[in-house]
């Protein structure tokens, strides 16, 4: 019987046996088949994926070189272009919607032999905290099926948090990959801002999205941030930094990290008191074993929700306003030769109303009168965070933070209440805003029986310090393990 742990044991899997990227792609598609009331899937490429199988076992055969994700099979969230394939958003308004091009994050994972075996559901246009916002229902929470698994990536980390593909990728504009990750416990890392190509990827808001990883271990993070962080010609906001070969220098014994932690959000109102214990409990313990942990002042904590949305939606207004039924997509069907009715009905028709929602609030703070008065001074708070960051990190490697003020809520707990919802972003968006790295990794199981994460986040491009934490907490910190992968 197939079981996956990790790429590296896979890989050797694979040396020993002829046929082992089809034997691993047949045993995924049976978890994905078996697990199908999950809904983390829209779409599996299942005779795609046992084709590629085939020819990437017949080319071990060979003796040719292999690519570093050779017949790794990978999930890829709704938000990512794959040639071909259908691109949805999770929205109506793109229902049947092929993409004509691949993302340059997607192109070099087929350059390294990459098996993509479907497209994950996920909250409309990425905008969402529980991935109740999909137009083609809600992702289950493999830990408890009456909980939300977080968003807006939440059919990607259920995907892994299931056993249903080795890694997959995600997006994060606010928290939508780490959020998530801590909700279904499993690994989500989202990279400094310019860090991976946003080419293919559909826009939300631009200054903030970024593409992320989710998986089950740090090794599988870091091999896969590797292939994919890469030099790109198509996004001129993508860092021109040579890229790491993370993998082999993840472990780096005996370092000791300075850490830096806000007292204002372990202390937190909001915080449940659990995650509080459990987050203070792992920081004594870093402090007995020799690292530095310091609580640093932070004042600004009750304003970077409200930044966030302000800035995020102004942007989602803009970038929006492309979708509007005459290029592709789905079109009303009004007997009026009216362009301004075609496309307000269009949009209010095939639009969900969190989206909506974000798209008036964001063209509300950029029109007259009120551009100065919101989106001006949000900007302003914006570099205010930045400086702040940029002072903390002179003399600290490391922010640790929750993830998230509590475990996952139940699906329908907070939808009647949009604010109560944003507020829940409120450890995950500093990352955004500032565009720092910021890994989730899961922490403890809470009495509730759902699982938790801590964050951490270090200065910009720093994703190796960040990932050679994460593997410390893994091996030394931390006992948890993911009941439900089943692999």
């Amino acid at each position: 019987m197939f079981t996956y742990s990790s790429i590296s044991n896979y890989h050797s899997f694979l040396a020993e046996n002829p046929d082992g990227c089809s034997i691993a792609v047949s045993h995924f598609l049976a978890k994905i088949k078996e697990k199908e009331s999950l809904n983390a899937f829209l779409e599996v490429y299942a005779e795609e994926a046992i084709a590629k199988a085939k020819w990437l076992d017949d080319k071990r055969k060979t003796g040719k070189p292999l690519g570093k994700l050779h017949g790794v099979v990978i999930a890829l969230k709704d938000v990512i272009a794959y040639t071909g394939h259908q691109l949805s958003a999770s929205s109506k308004i793109l229902e049947n919607f092929r993409s004509i091009y691949n993302a340059s994050a997607v192109e070099k994972l087929l350059e390294e032999e990459a098996i993509i075996i479907g497209r994950n559901n996920c909250d409309e246009f990425a905008m969402g905290s529980t991935n109740e916002n999909s137009a083609f229902g809600n992702v289950l929470n493999a830990a408890d099926q009456t909980r939300v698994p977080g968003g807006s990536s939440g059919g990607s980390a259920v995907a892994v948090q299931a056993g249903l593909c080795m890694a997959s990728l995600g997006s994060d504009t606010g928290g939508s990959v780490r959020q998530p990750a801590g909700f279904c416990g499993i690994i989500g890392l989202k990279p400094t801002y310019g860090r991976i190509s946003r080419y293919g990827l559909i826009a939300y808001a631009s200054s903030f999205d970024q593409i992320g990883i989710f998986a089950n271990n740090i090794s599988d993070v870091a091999i896969v941030l590797e292939v994919i962080e890469r030099p790109d010609d198509f996004d001129s906001t993508l860092s021109n930094a040579p890229a790491r070969n993370y993998s082999s220098e993840l472990i780096k014994t005996g370092k000791k990290f300075r850490i830096a932690y806000f007292k204002e959000a372990f202390d937190h109102a909001s915080l449940d008191p659990e995650i509080r214990e459990a987050s203070y409990s792992l920081i004594n313990r870093l402090e007995e074993d020799g690292h530095l942990t310091k609580a640093v002042d932070f004042k600004y904590l009750d304003y970077i929700v409200p930044t966030y949305y302000v800035l995020s939606t102004a942007e989602a207004s803009s970038n929006l306003s492309r979708f509007d039924g005459v290029k592709y997509g789905y079109r009303t069907d009004l007997g009026s030769s009216d362009l301004t009715e075609f496309y307000k009905s269009t949009r209010s028709k095939a639009f969900g109303k969190e989206v909506k929602r974000r798209i008036l609030l964001g063209t509300f703070v950029l029109s007259a009168g009120y551009y100065d008065a919101y989106f001006t001074r949000a900007q302003k708070i914006r570099k205010l965070l930045i400086n702040k960051t940029n002072l903390i990190f002179n003399d600290f490697d490391l922010i640790l933070l929750p993830t998230s003020p509590s475990t996952a809520f139940k699906i329908g707990e907070k939808k009647s209440d949009p604010i109560a919802m944003y507020l829940s972003d409120i450890y995950t968006v500093y990352a955004n805003l500032t565009g720092i790295p910021a890994i989730s990794f899961p922490l403890s199981t809470h009495t509730n029986g759902m699982p938790f994460g801590i964050q951490a986040m270090t200065n910009r491009f720093k994703e190796l310090l960040l990932l050679q934490f994460s593997e410390l907490l893994a091996q030394k910190y931390t006992s948890f393990q993911n009941p439900t992968s089943g692999n």
